[in-house]
C-alpha cells in the first residue's frame, strides 16, 4: 500500500470544522492555538461558531482550512503513532500546497499561518471587487481542450486563463469579467455547463500578478527546509523536495494553473500510490481522487473516529 495524503484547498471551509478533532485531541488544539497566536486574531473561535461570510473570506478561509489539516495530521500523530512520513507523497489544492508543507516540517505552522493570511488579502487587494470571475465548466463533454478553446473566445475581450485543472468533467476558468462571461458562451456551444463561482477574486491568473509580487516578497524571507516527504507541486504536477525550488513554485502558483489532475494522475501512476488520504476539512479531493484514480482506495480523515479506524487499518 502506497500512501499519498491531500490538502484541501478553499471552498471546503464550514463552520464547525475542527471542533470534533480540538474537543478529542490536546495535539489539534494546540495548532488552533498556535494559529491564533501567530494571526493575533481568535481564528479558532470563528472557525467554530462563525458567522460564515466571515470565515469565507479568503484572508480568513486560508489559514483556517490549513489549521484544520495541520491540526488532524499532528493529532494522527500524537494519537495513534502515524506520522506524515509514513505517506510516499503529499499534495495540496492551491492553499493545500502550504497545508502539505507545513504538515511535511517544510514551513513552519506559525509561519505558515502568516503566509496564508497575506496570500488571502493579496489576492483580493490584486484586483477590484467585481472586474474579475470566475467559472466552473463541468458536465461529460468537459475536458481541457474545450475549457481551453472556451478561454481562448474569452480572451478576444479580456485576460481568460484554465485556472484549475480538476477532473474531467470539472475544469475552472478565470479572469476579467467579461472575457469569463464570452468563455462561458462558448463552453456552453461545446457542449459544457458553466456555473459562475461566488468568489471574491479571480485566482490563478496572470491579473493576481500584484499578488505574486507581494508573495514572493514575503517567501523571500521565509524559512523553508526540505519536506520529509515530496510535495507534488501545483504547478509542476510532479514532486519537490528542493528548498529554493519550492519557494518559486509557491510564487508561481499564485498566477499559474493548479494542475490536479495532472497531479493525481502521476501519482496514482509513476508515483505508484494505491491508497489517497484526504486530510482536514470536507470530502472535495476524496471525490476528485476517485474520479481520476478509480483503482485506488480513497478516503477522507476530517474526524477523531476517521483517524482512529485510518490508523488501524496501517
Amino acid at each position: 500500500m502506497t500512501l499519498a495524503l491531500l490538502f484541501p484547498g478553499q471552498g471546503s471551509q464550514a463552520v464547525g470544522m475542527g471542533a470534533a478533532l480540538a474537543d478529542a485531541f490536546a495535539s489539534a488544539r494546540e495548532v488552533f492555538a498556535e494559529v491564533d497566536e501567530a494571526l493575533g486574531q481568535t481564528l479558532s473561535t470563528l472557525m467554530r461558531e462563525g458567522p460564515e461570510d466571515q470565515l469565507t473570506l479568503t484572508e480568513n478561509a486560508q489559514p483556517a482550512l490549513m489549521a484544520v489539516s495541520v491540526a488532524a495530521a499532528r493529532a494522527l500523530k500524537a494519537e495513534f503513532g502515524v506520522g506524515v512520513d509514513r505517506a510516499a507523497f503529499v499534495a495540496g489544492h492551491s492553499l493545500g500546497e502550504y497545508s502539505a508543507l507545513c504538515a511535511a516540517g517544510a514551513i513552519s505552522l506559525a509561519d505558515t499561518a502568516r503566509l496564508l493570511k497575506l496570500r488571502g488579502q493579496a489576492m483580493q487587494r490584486a484586483v477590484p471587487v467585481g472586474k474579475g470571475a470566475m467559472a466552473s465548466l463541468i458536465g461529460p463533454k468537459t475536458d481541457l481542450a474545450l475549457a481551453e478553446e472556451a478561454a481562448k473566445a474569452g480572451s478576444e475581450v479580456g485576460v481568460c486563463v484554465v485556472a484549475n485543472d480538476n477532473n474531467a468533467g470539472n475544469i475552472v476558468i478565470s479572469g476579467d469579467k467579461a472575457a469569463v462571461d464570452r468563455a462561458i458562451e462558448k463552453a456552453k456551444e461545446l457542449g459544457a455547463r458553466a456555473i459562475p463561482l461566488n468568489v471574491s477574486a479571480p485566482f490563478h491568473c496572470p491579473l493576481m500578478q500584484p499578488a505574486a509580487d507581494e508573495m514572493a516578497a514575503a517567501l523571500a524571507s521565509a524559512t523553508i527546509v526540505a519536506p520529509v516527504v515530496p510535495v507534488v507541486a501545483n504547478v509542476l504536477a510532479r514532486p519537490e523536495s528542493d528548498p529554493e525550488v519550492i519557494r518559486r513554485l509557491l510564487v508561481e502558483q499564485v498566477t499559474g494553473r493548479v494542475r490536479w489532475r495532472e497531479s493525481m494522475e502521476w501519482m496514482a501512476g509513476e508515483g505508484g500510490v494505491t491508497r489517497f488520504a484526504e486530510i482536514g476539512s470536507g470530502k472535495v479531493l476524496t471525490g476528485m481522487a476517485r474520479r481520476i484514480a478509480p483503482d485506488a482506495e480513497s478516503l477522507s480523515l476530517n474526524t477523531p473516529e476517521e483517524l482512529e479506524a485510518f490508523a488501524k487499518g496501517l
